[in-house]
């Protein structure tokens, strides 16, 4: 009988996970890494962030955690644990003298153990930290004070002796909180969305399709439209070809058994005048990278139909890398792959949609997936994209750096030129997207050479910590986003993605994708759905489906929103509007960049902050219209400002006008 009960006490203490007097080592690598938030890439099991042997000043280990400043990973121990241990450093594979990191053990909001400022030059540095007591355990890289590039960072043969066999990944910012819709359906009645200013040059082939949610069948008609263009009234698509130059003032109307609406429309027909709002659209590379063809593209193409998008702007359905052919024709000229058997038939399938498509190169010999890239044939590949019907390139710097003749703020000019100089001489007009990661300012002369838009970034992950550094960093460059002329921070991260073919729903919680969603509109940044849109829950189809919030976006001024306070882990971004109101985001980010220990949601709860809006702030006065951009309501009329209730890593988007 007491051999039973022996052998009752081991098995719950086995059922438990832990045996008193017993000593387990965890390895991190077998650890949930799901919820390790990382600057760039995702993390990896007993690889770098690149996919390498895990190296350190020449040292190599089998075991560990590759990953990417910022970086953050929270561990449930429940007291379990007795110490972490780990050698900790710079992967090889960064070589450059710019990366530097801080490595940080944090337990219980408070640092255990940190590293100090680490180079590449550094051999590893072993961490062997007491957490006995423990609760929560916190890993951390930040980096070195000069920026995220280059910043690969690796947890070594990282391990954790606890008194028992399992330990828990927690969500880092209450990400494990359910998802919340917002934003109301459209009415039944019509009603007109979208951009209410577009252009196209003269002479070359004009597209605009009208967006208009309401109960079909609608009747959707123009006056006023230059000569040369007429509209298909059952679809709203704007057709044709429009010779004199100038700025029409045309008026929309729509109507059907419910009501009818009418909204102004100004085309501008001229040189240059594309992208005169920011492009929106989707993009193949954040879902399916280069697992992308021809059949996931007219899937993501008539997604963009059934689900709706199309009636609220989204229009740009864009191929990047991985689409080229091995080698090029004995007449130079690019060919696609076997991925993609037709694109021209693929064009034409994806205009009669009454939407456009796109397509990438780079200026380089390669591009950055090692296909051909359009170096001395840039003439040629425009010709063959616009007789395809490409309406939109993403012309990506990578392979260049192979070419490029020096240093110099001119060398890093020239190829950008040279594309704008073919594209001008091509029978048809093609939204221009110098992708080239914000290298040399290029926000100050991207419209020098010619650029309807620009990338003043990195790559962004679906990660707080990507999406805030991104996002909220984008001061500077203010000055110079407008119309034809946008900075851009990189694609959208929400929903089901993965960079191929494996997908995941996105990391960033509900509050962190309303933030994503809401800064990205106040930046006037184009918006290209990053996610398979085959597959798009509802919460997801609402975030992208808000009109007001997206024509915050589309405002015809195109003004770049502008932080007007940043204290105490709340920021508020102001955009002034075409209608003389403003946009005001209201962000609760938490002390970022502070504190270590405030980099973690400890409790993993949601918790809000109440901020009052000052209207002295916003350069405003008197009794002012505050309206609820993302539940599209009125909130009254207030005098001196307006007090808010704003989430940990979300927002408040307001609208402020004057009383009228």
């Amino acid at each position: 009988m007491k051999a039973l009960h022996i052998l009752t006490f081991i098995s719950i203490a086995l059922l438990a996970g832990c045996i008193t007097g017993t000593r387990y080592v965890i390895w991190l690598d077998e650890t949930d890494i799901t919820k390790m938030e990382t600057g760039w890439g995702t993390s990896k099991v007993n690889q770098s962030i690149d996919g390498n042997v895990l190296t350190i000043a020449g040292m190599t280990f089998e075991r560990g955690i590759g990953t990417h400043a910022i970086s953050k990973l929270l561990l449930e121990l429940d007291g379990k644990g007795k110490k972490f241990i780990a050698e900790v450093g710079l992967d090889d594979e960064t070589e450059h003298p710019d990366a530097s990191v801080k490595f940080y053990v944090l337990g219980d909001k408070e640092i255990l153990w940190q590293s100090g400022s680490m180079t590449a030059a550094d051999s590893a540095r072993r961490v062997d930290v007491d957490i006995t007591g423990i609760d929560k355990l916190a890993l951390l890289v930040l980096d070195g004070g000069n920026g995220i590039n280059y910043d690969h960072a690796d947890w070594a043969n990282a391990r954790i002796e606890a008194k028992c066999e399992s330990i828990k990944s927690i969500a880092i910012t209450g990400g494990d909180a359910a998802p919340y819709i917002l934003t109301p359906s459209p009415p039944a009645t019509p009603r007109i969305n979208g951009p209410q200013i577009t252009g196209a040059s003269p002479g070359k082939p004009f597209m605009f399709k009208v967006p208009v949610t309401g109960d079909r069948p609608l009747r959707i008609t123009a006056s006023n439209l230059p000569n040369g263009l007429g509209i298909d009234e059952a679809t709203g698509l704007i057709s044709g070809r429009a010779e004199e130059e100038g700025r029409y003032e045309v008026i929309i109307h729509a109507e059907n058994e419910k009501g009818t609406q009418s909204r102004p429309l100004q085309i501008v027909i001229g040189k240059h005048q594309l992208a005169l709002t920011p492009p929106m659209g989707w993009n193949s590379w954040n879902v399916w990278a280069c697992s992308i063809d021809q059949e996931k593209t007219l899937a993501a193409a008539e997604a963009m139909v059934t689900t709706g998008l199309i009636e609220h702007g989204w229009t740009y359905i864009n191929i990047d890398d991985c689409w080229e052919a091995a080698e090029r024709t004995s007449g130079g000229e690019l060919l696609c792959n076997d991925k993609f058997p037709d694109i021209q038939t693929l064009a034409d399938q994806i205009h009669d949609m009454g939407l456009k498509i796109g397509i990438y190169s780079s200026p380089g010999p390669t591009t950055c997936q090692n296909y051909h890239g359009s170096w001395q044939h840039e003439l040629q590949d425009v010709q063959t994209w616009a007789d395809w019907g490409i309406d939109y390139l993403k012309y990506d710097w990578c392979g260049y750096s192979q070419v490029v003749e020096d240093s110099s703020l001119d060398a890093y000019k020239k190829p950008y030129f040279v594309m704008r100089e073919a594209l001008d001489r091509a029978d048809r007009d093609i939204v221009y997207s110098i992708c080239q990661y914000g290298m040399r300012d290029v926000y100050k002369w991207g419209s020098e050479v010619g650029g309807d838009l620009w990338r003043t970034t990195g790559d962004i992950v679906d990660t707080w910590n990507s999406m805030f550094n991104i996002g909220f960093s984008q001061e500077e460059n203010a000055p110079y986003a407008g119309p034809s002329g946008w900075n851009d921070p990189d694609m959208l991260v929400v929903g089901q993605l993965g960079w191929g073919p494996n997908l995941h729903p996105t990391r960033l919680s509900p509050d962190e994708q309303y933030t994503h969603i809401s800064m990205w509109s106040l930046l006037s940044a184009p918006l290209l759905i990053g996610c398979d849109i085959t597959q798009m829950d509802a919460f997801t189809l609402n975030l992208l489906t808000n009109d007001e919030v997206i024509s915050v976006n589309q405002d015809m001024l195109g003004r770049q929103a502008v932080p007007v306070s940043r204290r105490d882990g709340i920021e508020i971004w102001v955009k002034e509007l075409y209608d003389g109101s403003k946009a005001v985001g209201v962000f609760y980010t938490g002390g970022v960049a502070d504190d270590p220990v405030d980099m973690f949601n400890w409790d993993n709860e949601r918790k809000s902050r109440k901020v009052m809006v000052a209207w002295s702030d916003l350069r405003m006065d008197g009794t002012l219209c505050v309206r609820d951009l993302w539940r599209q309501e009125e909130l009254g009329y207030f005098t001196g400002g307006y007090e808010t209730e704003v989430p940990y890593h979300g927002v408040s988007l307001l609208k402020i006008s004057a009383k009228q």
